[in-house]
């Protein structure tokens, strides 16, 4: 039996190393079969604290559509003529 991690995810603590801005914590998630990084930065609001959430693609645009067409790898993106 497989394991489905289809809409999954893990956050682990995260070493700021002296920058406040980076996130308290990074991890990934898996939504429709495309893999996201995922920061979360704890906050404190009227109701208490909270976690402020970022999800970003881990592969860009021109990278997803390479592998899901199956392009040459030295395909630039643009056209020849």
């Amino acid at each position: 039996m497989s394991y489905d991690n289809e809409k999954s995810g893990v956050l682990f603590k995260n070493d700021k190393e002296g920058n406040e801005k980076r996130p308290d914590y990074k991890g990934s998630i898996q939504i429709e079969g495309v893999e996201y990084w995922l920061s979360a930065w704890v906050k404190e609001g009227k109701n208490g604290k909270f976690m402020s959430l970022k999800a970003g693609p881990k592969k860009t645009a021109l990278e997803a559509y390479k592998q899901a067409d199956n392009l040459p790898s030295n395909f630039e993106g643009s056209i020849p003529f």
